[in-house]
């Protein structure tokens, strides 16, 4: 039996909790074992920005997170990391993903995969994911919903196989009035279904075939490519997946990105293009760590900054 699970950032009965559970009813259905939460229900402290657990990164070690003795992060993230699969709803307030999913989000670092996997902390496992974001406007103003769930996909090692934008439902519960976006929230509990039902190695996008600027991700954010930490330079990039390429213009005078022969060599959605991160954070924060003269120079430079104080509120 295969566990499906489903956590959703909207508000009760709402559109991003009804798209969500009609998709897990499918996998129901289908004999899955559901499992579903809603974030609002738990408590997701801000994370503080301490760089304790890149710290231990940096120098080969799993410190964990120095918040998960105090809310309910490490709970869902254990249940979370023990699914074949996780449908992921939220709502979009102002072009992205709500604040909720976001704080969710941001607090997933310290159990990034790739490193756990490296130094034998657990074992790899292949899990697959899909992503529904739902907004009051056309994806104009939900720009960077999607996008900005993707982006959480990649530390705990989630295959996005499908996506969704729900676009015009504003009012709570709208979306009970499209008979079409209820099928396609259905969809995707059938995608889900489809890809654990797959051989790892065969999993495929089961999405819309033509969603996206990036074939690699179907993201549709693309920005201008700056050298890396590295030298690397890439013309265009990903900006979610990290793949780089250039802009070519189709015979019909449209225009597509096209992925250039190195271009996946930091691809953010494999363990090793993210490796590749983990590189540079030992020669980043790693090397701030091992030369005792920086703690010295921050130390004599704080000073100017942590005694200066101004008018509050």
């Amino acid at each position: 039996m295969f566990k499906i699970m489903g956590i959703t950032a909207g508000r009760k009965n709402g559109n991003s909790e009804i798209l969500l559970k009609e998709a897990l009813m499918f996998c129901e259905e289908a004999g899955a074992e559901i499992t579903m939460i809603n974030l609002k229900d738990y408590e997701v402290l801000d994370c503080t920005g301490c760089t304790a657990c890149t710290k231990g990164f940096s120098q080969g070690k799993n410190v964990g997170c120095v918040l998960d003795s105090k809310d309910d992060k490490k709970k869902i993230m254990e249940a979370m990391l023990d699914q074949d699969a996780v449908i992921f709803s939220a709502p979009t307030y102002d072009l992205m993903a709500c604040a909720m999913f976001a704080k969710f989000a941001q607090r997933s670092l310290s159990y990034e995969t790739s490193f756990l996997e490296s130094i034998g902390a657990i074992e790899h496992r292949d899990r697959v994911s899909a992503l529904i974001a739902v907004g009051g406007s056309t994806r104009s103003w939900q720009s960077m919903a999607l996008e900005s769930m993707q982006a959480a996909m990649f530390t705990t090692d989630f295959k996005v196989i499908d996506m969704y934008l729900a676009t015009r439902v504003p009012a709570p519960a709208q979306c009970l009035l499209d008979d079409e976006m209820i099928q396609r929230a259905r969809k995707i509990g059938e995608n889900i279904m489809k890809s654990v039902n797959t051989p790892a190695e065969e999993r495929v996008w089961l999405g819309d075939e033509d969603m996206g600027w990036c074939p690699n991700c179907h993201s549709n954010a693309l920005i201008l490519g700056e050298p890396q930490w590295d030298g690397l330079l890439y013309p265009v990039e990903c900006q979610v997946c990290g793949a780089g390429g250039t802009l070519e213009e189709t015979p019909d005078k449209k225009w597509k990105f096209v992925i250039q022969e190195n271009g996946l060599q930091r691809d953010r959605t494999t363990v090793k293009g993210r490796g590749e991160h983990l590189v540079e954070i030992a020669h980043t924060q790693g090397g701030f760590f091992k030369d005792p003269k920086n703690f010295e120079v921050v130390k004599e430079k704080l000073g100017k900054y942590k005694d200066k104080t101004f008018k509050s509120l």
